[in-house]
């Protein structure tokens, strides 16, 4: 069972899990990251910013992306390239050159998940990943019906996950309908996973994940196969959860020695 943890604000979960993520960058300051996009993990990552500025060191960190659209130029301000760019590696001080999002251009790209596979093996993989949920299940661009097997890959996204993310462009038609993405069976090779979701329009995903019957249709439900997950949610996120009561209890009396 993955551990849930029940907070008062997506500021409070983002607090808690970068407290823990400095804390194992100042165990290990070559630790590795798993990078995800969108507005989940903002709150994470402007709590790690602030350690930062804090003085705790990410220069020596190297963090892996989920995924990363096809078709858009690196310089994009909507490429995963440029969010990442933007959100972890000039806030937090990273050397880029140790931050990896697939390659989605170039006539290559059919080959961009075998590269990618390629890269993080020969790293030594994810010590962390961080991870949204889409409001049909999906988890990095994972859509309903991915194996969960699946490695790193070129996928076709979903009208509702374009619907979803067209908030970040123009239009919907410039939401692009290929990605490379992480595949569930790569995911799952991280050491920790940490899904973060916030508000009740992730409420059904959740419970579905967290509860539900493993499910190819539910992407998230991936998640009952690791050893080491915790889901992070607010209020709204959590409202679905047959055994939240059993999650807050837990939560209160979690030894002190266990982090995150």
């Amino acid at each position: 069972m993955a551990e849930v943890l029940i907070v008062d604000s997506k500021e409070a979960a983002g607090a808690l899990v970068a407290d823990h993520i400095a804390a194992l960058v100042a165990a290990d300051p070559q630790f590795t990251l798993g990078v995800a996009t969108g507005s989940t993990p903002l709150p994470v990552y402007q709590a790690l910013a602030a350690h930062a500025a804090a003085g705790v060191d990410f220069t020596r960190m190297s963090a892996f992306a989920l995924d990363e659209y096809v078709g858009l130029a690196e310089d994009h301000p909507e490429s995963y390239h440029s969010v990442i760019a933007r959100e972890v590696t000039v806030p937090l001080g990273l050397d880029p050159a140790r931050v990896h999002v697939p390659d989605g251009t170039g006539g290559d790209v059919a080959t961009a998940g075998e590269r990618y596979e390629a890269a993080m093996t020969e790293h030594g993989g994810v010590g962390l990943q961080l991870l949204g949920i889409g409001t049909d299940g999906h988890i990095a661009f994972n859509e309903p019906g991915s194996s969960f097997g699946s490695l790193t890959r070129i996928k076709t996204l979903t009208e509702q996950t374009r619907v979803d993310n067209a908030r970040f462009f123009d239009s919907l038609d410039d939401v692009p309908i290929h990605c490379v993405t992480q595949g569930l069976g790569t995911i799952l090779r991280a050491g920790h996973l940490v899904m973060l979701a916030f508000g009740e329009g992730k409420a059904e995903a959740v419970a579905a994940s967290v509860e539900g019957p493993l499910s190819a249709g539910m992407p998230g439900s991936a998640i009952q196969l690791h050893s080491h997950v915790t889901v992070v949610v607010d209020e709204a996120a959590a409202s679905r959860l047959q055994h939240a009561d059993y999650y807050r209890y837990s939560q209160a009396n979690k030894p002190a020695w266990q982090g995150l």
